[in-house]
């Protein structure tokens, strides 16, 4: 296979074929960012306490019903219990004042065997209030939020090896598609299993949305049309989706119906079939250099370039083209190291941000004001790192902001309450932190994977976020026991992470390597050692002969 970005030079860097490339897939991702995320406050717990039937009872014992516990050094009354609801009943009939006539705590108490009562205040109705996910349930929230990520997982299997064999654009509607059905199907859950089967649909299909619409902007934009589509282009648009959600989430507080409003999106997408271009670079491994030439011909016109006769090299429609699976990034010791390090990585960096962007409404203040900043703090972070990615070199970059956001966490736990003020400042910081690298380590982790391997590298590494999203919430779920626990975990895996990098190759103005080949030409950690391997058995090699001169000497 030629150098494809060598044979399609003449199109130029821009264009009217990749300006309404780039805007078109862009839009795409405006869907992953409504529903990524709408478990934020669909599975947000209300205030709350147990139900009191309507019994005779006085205005003392109405209020003094429920017992007070300790949380995170506060006395607080308890959301899961009360006092037996039958002392209770006799006690205030025969006129007994509580706190006077009687010491409360020597009382005995029951669980809410007859359910609670919610706060309407903000929900009117989510699946907490529902299906009661609170006290010895409250489990299940988390649960099913690692059920999305999980689909994820799935789905980040299987999108790589479906998009490398079918191709770019055909998964990428499909998927579109099954995101809006499963979606849908949710919002007609009718207990909380059916719930979370439907969310590892959700989350299955919107991952392979993702990478694939991803995959494919990297290989039909040119050089600098794809650093704008992975940065500013692709994560804004995810962005711009994320900022309206809260605002959608406001207007529409019974989640049945936010769900099927989400949903219905997805209908603006079916006339971008017509648009879309197939990746000529897929097209080309997979044996199909016509169809590819017919592409990039039909870019030629719309860009107003002539194109040349033969495009194309001829020899490359007589490679016999391979197919590549995961076993094949398994089979070279430079790409499995590589690998391996890719995804740590990302698991890394998938926690602290999911983690960061779960626990929004579990921050004082205004949950839905609070998503919104949240979202907010992620568009200056895109925007920097497309300024930065331009002239910066990868490493350095990642490195740099994952010990940034890292650092902010560890900070945050000695921050006083009473200054939550200060608290949130930081960390949105991290969320900066944290957005900074999720969007540099798309771009350099397709950058280092080639053509051949970039859909299935891609995947893998996606895979591996999966763990780590579906690890969030209950790293988030541990600030139940502890509030500094969860930002402690957080910040020292991030810490780590930032060293990792340090080892992986750099690919500032480097060619989108083609070949398996091409991409082994990569300098990291593990040529590194093969160089260090390769020197010291020359090194052995070299005093071997050198005994053997001076034995001979000796002889002589």
């Amino acid at each position: 296979m030629g150098d494809y970005d060598e044979d399609t030079a003449f199109l130029g860097q821009t264009g009217p074929f990749f300006w309404t490339t780039f805007f078109l897939l862009n839009t795409v991702f405006v869907s992953t960012g409504f529903n990524g995320l709408y478990m934020v406050f669909i599975g947000a717990t209300p205030n709350h306490h147990c139900l009191i039937p309507d019994v005779n009872l006085t205005e003392e014992w109405t209020h003094a019903i429920f017992p007070f516990t300790l949380v995170n050094g506060e006395e607080v009354q308890s959301q899961c219990s009360r006092y037996r609801l039958d002392v209770v009943r006799n006690l205030s009939a025969e006129g007994v004042i509580p706190g006077r006539d009687v010491n409360l705590p020597d009382l005995a108490q029951e669980g809410c065997i007859d359910g609670w009562n919610y706060s309407k205040d903000i929900y009117q109705s989510n699946i907490v209030t529902e299906w009661d996910l609170v006290c010895d349930n409250q489990w299940k929230v988390p649960f099913a939020s690692s059920m999305l990520f999980v689909g994820y997982l799935f789905g980040s299997l299987i999108s790589g090896h479906l998009s490398d064999r079918f191709g770019r654009k055909k998964v990428v509607f499909v998927s579109l598609v099954a995101q809006c059905v499963a979606v849908m199907v949710q919002s007609f859950s009718h207990s909380w299993e059916m719930f979370c089967i439907m969310f590892l649909f959700v989350g299955a299909s919107q991952i392979s949305l993702y990478i694939s619409a991803f995959v494919l902007g990297t290989e039909v934009l040119s050089k600098t049309m794809r650093i704008l589509f992975t940065t500013l282009g692709a994560f804004l648009f995810y962005c711009i989706g994320y900022m309206t959600l809260p605002w959608i989430a406001y207007g529409i507080r019974e989640w049945r119906t936010l769900l099927a409003v989400l949903s219905s999106t997805a209908v603006v997408y079916i006339p971008l079939w017509w648009f879309i271009p197939e990746s000529p670079r897929w097209l080309i491994t997979q044996g199909r250099v016509e169809e590819a030439e017919a592409i990039v011909r039909d870019a030629a016109r719309k860009n107003k370039i002539v194109a040349p006769a033969v495009i194309f090299k001829v020899s490359e429609a007589s490679i016999q083209f391979k197919n590549y699976t995961m076993l094949d990034i398994l089979k070279s010791k430079n790409i499995r190291c590589i690998t391996l390090m890719c995804l740590l990585l990302w698991m890394a960096i998938n926690i602290g941000y999911f983690g960061l962007s779960l626990n929004t409404s579990n921050l004082s203040g205004d949950p839905f004001m609070n998503c919104f900043l949240s979202a907010t703090t992620e568009v200056p972070a895109y925007v920097v790192s497309t300024v930065l990615l331009k002239k910066c070199p990868r490493r350095a970059l990642l490195s740099s902001f994952l010990i940034i956001g890292g650092g902010v966490l560890l900070l945050i736990q000695f921050i006083p309450e009473y200054l939550h003020y200060v608290a949130l400042a930081l960390e949105m910081t991290g969320k900066f932190g944290f957005t900074m690298a999720f969007s540099i380590v798309y771009i350099y982790t397709a950058e280092i994977y080639p053509t051949v391997l970039r859909n299935v590298g891609m995947g893998m590494c996606s895979s591996a976020a999966r763990i780590g999203s579906i690890t969030a919430p209950y790293v988030i779920y541990l600030g139940s026991y502890n509030k500094a626990l969860p930002y402690i975990l957080m910040g020292s895996l991030t810490i780590a992470s930032s060293v990792v990098n340090l080892f992986l190759p750099e690919t500032l103005n480097r060619d989108l390597p083609e070949t398996v080949e091409q991409m082994q030409e990569c300098q990291g950690l593990c040529n590194g050692l093969k160089k260090r391997k390769y020197l010291e058995d020359e090194g052995r090699k070299n005093l071997s002969i050198q005994r053997e001169v001076r034995q001979d000497m000796q002889t002589l």
